[in-house]
């Protein structure tokens, strides 16, 4: 089943009711009764896998918390800015959480180099549809790298793709750099990968993987280097959704 994603900029309380989310618009006890129903509904807890939280007067219960965690759901709490900038996952969601807790201590070296090979090759062949499909740009050289892509990428083919890329995605912003304090998209980019890195640290955890342990990306102020090895192939579909919505605005 595919799970919910639940957004709130607004104030809003939320508890748990009968193993349901429920929401509650602020002073909602103060209005006529025919207005009090709609200012409160429910959301089954199983059905929800992503709750961001994008407002200071947010008021959640603990209850309320234990039960998305107790169903792997990912948390989010956003900043003055809307980006988003703190995380909350289970400690434990799957039945065989320390067998693969051990499998993944286990792993080779050369193990983890072919994984990142893998990684590094179709995130390339992905950067090259996306830019073909929304740019016309010639995408025949990032389909060489992405084949030539050694064990371990060794020769940092994942740059090279990556500052063609970015160089020809956005036209209309020839000057455009990608960072995370630049100029707009940037912004949207930003939100993007973090949502995205959100719902991929979810998968791991319910898949009995610990997100910390990453197969490249090593830092030790990092809890989720795997979950950022991982989400790699999958940033050009957000490159992608932000296209559209660019594209849309103007």
């Amino acid at each position: 089943m595919i799970k919910k994603t639940l957004y709130f900029g607004n104030p809003i309380y939320l508890s748990l009711r009968n193993s349901q989310l429920v929401l509650k618009t602020p002073d909602a006890d103060k209005l006529e009764e025919s207005f009090k129903r709609e200012a409160e509904r429910t959301i089954p807890i199983e059905d929800i896998g992503v709750v961001v939280l994008d407002n200071r007067r947010i008021t959640i219960t603990t209850g309320a918390m234990e039960a998305l965690l107790g169903n792997n759901c990912a948390i989010i709490t956003c900043d003055s800015t809307s980006l988003p900038v703190g995380l909350m996952l289970p400690l434990c969601g799957n039945t065989t959480q320390s067998e693969r807790f051990r499998n993944q201590i286990d792993a080779s070296l050369p193990l983890k180099k072919q994984l990142w090979q893998q990684t590094v090759r179709q995130k390339i062949l992905n950067q090259a549809t996306v830019l073909n499909r929304n740019t016309g740009a010639v995408v025949k050289n990032m389909q060489v790298w992405a084949n030539e892509v050694k064990s371990g990428d060794p020769d940092n083919l994942e740059a090279r793709a990556a500052t063609y890329y970015w160089r020809n995605l956005f036209p209309t912003l020839p000057n455009f750099v990608r960072g995370r304090e630049g100029e707009p998209p940037n912004n949207l980019l930003n939100y993007g990968y973090a949502i995205l890195r959100a719902c991929v640290a979810r998968g791991l955890v319910g898949s009995g993987l610990l997100p910390t342990l990453g197969i490249h990306h090593h830092n030790r102020y990092n809890a989720y280097c795997l979950a950022d090895d991982i989400m790699e192939p999958y940033r050009p579909f957000v490159d992608d959704l932000v296209i559209n919505i660019m594209t849309i605005a103007n």
